[in-house]
């Protein structure tokens, strides 16, 4: 017997769909019945075009505009602890949505999948995606499968990533680079320690140039971003009587978008030079994209003072396209991940009256 489709009523308020969404668990790799029930709830649109690349749905106008837009959001959440069902609550005069995928991000594709069935003549050709595995790997992300089987279809003169921003928009993004740097000594018996040579002894200069170390605060077309360097992990060590020949110190670099990924590399060698330095995950940033004459429409019609984006998000692979981007949606990213992940309901509207008056008016 088949499974049943769950079913998502759009014509319900943005807060009401994203009770909806978020009750559908939808945990990295487990995205098809979310996905199942967005295709199932646009199909009928006469206005839009739907695609479907996995769990990663594509749902585009063509009504011949001069310019198209692309906003987009994951479907995908971390791992749920207790958190769901969704339930309201109300702390300190504000209601909230509580529950697993409130702020991460679900309360921004609810807002974007009403606009999409209800703004049926935009002022812009829009292209909305929602994907999978954006919680997980970089290699298993539905926007990068998307961006390498289809990449017109990510093709664009301005994109909004609806990562959780307080609904307020946050240009670009830092970019990330994680190293490891390795030292190397001699075993010996712990006893005998003097015959031997410890790996993790050798450590100590390297965790002082982290102690030492200033990270910068860079401006990059009128945003701060602020960079970080930090070790995020220590390993080494055979056994309680064994003197350790390998050390490792695993290390995080937030760098900002106005450095590319090789310069951050390059860096990063020079801070440890004299060490072994593996490079083992890199991104690069994404620059603000609010000279783009679409963004500075957008901030306009949304208001508010754009803050730069210290986290790497997805904006980074419409900026690698050369498609400036914004991340733009509800909920407070400090409580994204978080077992008390709630979004406070007038975050969510009005992150909807925002981007439906950007849509609608010229």
């Amino acid at each position: 017997m088949s499974a049943v489709t769950p079913v998502l009523d759009l014509t319900a308020n943005s807060i009401d769909i994203t009770r909806q969404l978020c009750d559908i668990e939808s945990v990295s790799g487990n995205e098809r019945a979310v996905a199942d029930a967005i295709v199932a709830s646009l199909v009928g649109a006469a206005h839009l075009e739907v695609i479907r690349d996995g769990d990663a749905i594509v749902a585009r106008t063509s009504l011949g505009r001069a310019r198209r837009v692309v906003i987009a959001g994951h479907i995908d959440t971390v791992p749920v602890n207790n958190n769901l069902p969704t339930r309201f609550e109300t702390i300190d005069g504000v209601e909230y949505l509580w529950g697993r995928g409130t702020v991460d991000m679900k309360a921004g594709v609810a807002v974007q999948l009403k606009l999409a069935l209800e703004v049926s003549a935009p002022e812009y050709d829009v292209t909305w995606i929602w994907y999978d595995h954006e919680e997980v790997q970089e290699s298993l992300n539905g926007l990068g499968r998307l961006s390498r089987n289809s990449p017109e279809l990510l093709a664009g003169d301005f994109a909004i990533l609806g990562e959780p921003t307080n609904s307020t928009i946050e240009g670009g993004c830092n970019g990330n680079a994680r190293i490891e740097v390795r030292t190397f000594g001699l075993r010996a018996h712990s006893a005998r320690s003097w015959v031997g040579h410890n790996a993790i002894h050798d450590l100590a200069p390297v965790l002082a140039r982290l102690v030492d170390y200033s990270p910068r605060e860079v401006e990059v077309d009128g945003l701060v971003y602020r960079e970080g360097l930090n070790a995020v992990g220590i390993s080494g060590g055979i056994a309680g009587n064994v003197i350790p020949d390998e050390g490792m110190v695993h290390i995080n670099y937030r760098f900002a978008p106005s450095r590319s990924a090789e310069d951050a590399v390059a860096h990063l060698r020079e801070v440890f030079e004299g060490f072994e330095v593996t490079v083992v995950d890199l991104s690069d940033g994404a620059r603000p994209g609010l000279d783009a004459p679409l963004a500075q429409q957008f901030v306009r019609a949304v208001g508010g003072t754009p803050a730069p984006k210290y986290g790497w998000t997805d904006v980074a692979r419409f900026s690698a396209l050369g498609v400036p981007a914004v991340n733009y949606g509800p909920g407070d990213p400090l409580k994204a991940h978080a077992d008390d992940e709630r979004v406070a309901v007038e975050q969510i509207t009005a992150c909807e009256q925002g981007l439906r008056a950007w849509l609608t008016t010229a």
